[in-house]
């Protein structure tokens, strides 16, 4: 895997799924490019689209959307996500 500073567009997709992997996260059988992670406080999809890895964070109040461009670095996008919504 690349170093974390590296940015998600420099990352195979096999990478990139071993990244999500690590973090918890489980790929849904439907669609794989659809992920799912779950923590304590709340749950995340996580979308593997062309342009960007998208996120919809579910906590118990309305879902809320994020989307990070492949070219923002690994570290930075894995900080943001641990955070939640």
């Amino acid at each position: 895997m690349p170093p974390a500073e590296t940015p998600l567009n420099q990352h195979s997709l096999q990478a990139l799924e071993h990244w999500l992997e690590q973090l918890g996260a489980r790929r849904l059988e439907d669609d794989p490019c659809c992920w799912s992670w779950q923590e304590t406080r709340w749950t995340a999809e996580i979308r593997l689209l062309q342009t960007d890895l998208a996120v919809i964070w579910s906590p118990k109040e309305a879902p809320r959307p994020c989307v990070f461009p492949y070219g923002l670095s690994r570290a930075d996008v894995e900080a943001a996500l641990r955070l939640g919504p």
